[in-house]
């Protein structure tokens, strides 16, 4: 179990090689690492509108947030390994933000694992986020489309 909030930016090509080094029960990997957009389309804007991402996080409670959910998805899953790195400060558009892995000996819990860690980071990690645009500056809350992603795990091991 790996969990990490940090400034820098990471090698995902480095990361999945430590993640699955000598664990020759491996038999699949999903990997999800999501990128700071120029748009927030949920306000009809045109792309190029979102100049920077601001995320501000609690040093502390936000990795003990983030183990807490990923010692979730380890008792939801068979999981052999699992890593969840996410950055803070200020990114522009293209930069990486988030990554998530989850290895498994089945290519099915690799994938629910990393989704599911995924929504519950779109909807409730403890992170703020505050967007730059050519209109001023705005703070960022979850989607309603990203709450009914989180929703669907409260009493699920798998999909709907």
């Amino acid at each position: 179990m790996t969990v990490r909030v940090q400034k820098a930016d990471f090698d995902i090509g480095v990361e999945l090689a430590a993640l699955t080094a000598g664990n020759m029960a491996i038999g699949g990997v999903c990997c999800f690492t999501g990128l700071v957009r120029d748009l927030h389309p949920q306000d009809g804007e045109v792309a190029g509108t979102v100049r920077a991402l601001t995320l501000e996080h609690y040093p502390g409670m936000t990795e003990h947030q983030l183990e807490v959910i990923e010692a979730e998805a380890r008792a939801r899953w068979p999981l052999e390994a699992s890593l969840i790195i996410h950055r803070y400060g200020r990114m522009e558009p293209g930069e990486q933000i988030v990554m998530v892995a989850c290895a498994s000996p089945h290519r099915e819990a690799a994938f629910d694992a990393c989704r599911f860690l995924m929504d519950w980071l779109k909807s409730k990690a403890p992170f703020w986020k505050l967007e730059e645009t050519g209109n001023g500056s705005r703070w960022v809350g979850s989607r309603t489309s990203d709450e009914e992603a989180a929703r669907r795990w409260k009493h699920s091991s798998s999909p709907p």
